[in-house]
């Protein structure tokens, strides 16, 4: 971990004196996606640290960490990026025996994201996120049906400080499963002109079965145009949802060409 967190140092170091008048778009922290994409020609890079609670009992729980989840996203043209995601996981089952602890690979996935509506009045942008899960290369847990998942993301802008993200989807575990709904609701708020909070409202809705339902908040700083660092936290609210997580991580995009945009 040490040696992850010097690079991401060093990596933060070297885009300090960068900027671009643009701040960068990520989809972190948080659950809710927004719909920017990447520019075209060049990659960004979200990543971060998160931990969850589950209570089981008196005095037993399971806990779940991210270390780390990594998203990659590269602009091959004006409005559509590719995305390629891997979270090396930690699982702890608690019991009245003792914890039982798995480590390894919990998700790797491909995708892209297509923006194909502009904000116009009450119109909002509006893009297209898909993701192919590659089950079977999980080593946490050994899977051997592949799955994925697909969102429409949303944004109103209601002023220079108020902004509304919200997304709707479906996701497949596995591809011979019945899916499940998607869902999350994110006012957001430019506190300054570095501070950026958001409240949000999120969950998964499974037919035929009780809802998994969690309320989270997050605050950013942006160090400047092309590096941003956050923390966030979050409550369950319904009986299948995590009882608490927190989460810290950055973000940071870089040119390929100076054809960029």
């Amino acid at each position: 971990m040490m040696k992850f967190i010097s690079t991401i140092s060093l990596i933060i170091i070297s885009l300090a004196a960068n900027a671009q008048e643009e701040k960068i778009i990520t989809d972190r922290p948080g659950f809710t996606i927004d719909p920017g994409t990447v520019p075209k020609k060049w990659i960004q890079t979200e990543t971060g640290f998160s931990r969850q609670t589950e209570k089981l009992g008196p005095g037993v729980k399971d806990h779940f960490m991210q270390n780390p989840v990594l998203l990659v996203k590269y602009g091959i043209v004006k409005r559509v990026e590719l995305r390629a995601l891997t979270e090396l996981g930690t699982q702890q089952d608690g019991s009245s025996f003792g914890t039982t602890t798995y480590k390894g690979i919990n998700r790797v996935e491909l995708g892209a994201k297509f923006n194909f509506l502009d904000e116009k009045g009450i119109r909002p942008k509006t893009s297209l996120i898909v993701h192919y899960h590659f089950n079977h290369l999980r080593t946490i847990f050994h899977d051997t049906l592949d799955g994925g998942d697909f969102r429409f993301a949303m944004l109103h802008t209601v002023s220079k400080t108020v902004l509304i993200r919200y997304n709707i989807g479906m996701e497949w575990k596995a591809f011979i499963d019945h899916p499940y709904y998607v869902y999350s609701f994110s006012p957001g708020f430019n506190i300054s002109e570095r501070w950026y909070a958001y409240v949000e409202a999120y969950g998964y809705i499974w037919k035929g079965y009780y809802p998994m339902n969690s309320l989270g908040a997050g605050l950013a700083f942006y160090i400047n145009d092309n590096l941003k660092v956050d923390a966030s936290a979050g409550i369950g609210l319904s009986k299948l949802a995590p009882d608490n997580f927190y989460a810290f991580g950055a973000s940071f995009r870089f040119r390929t060409s100076k054809k960029a945009e």
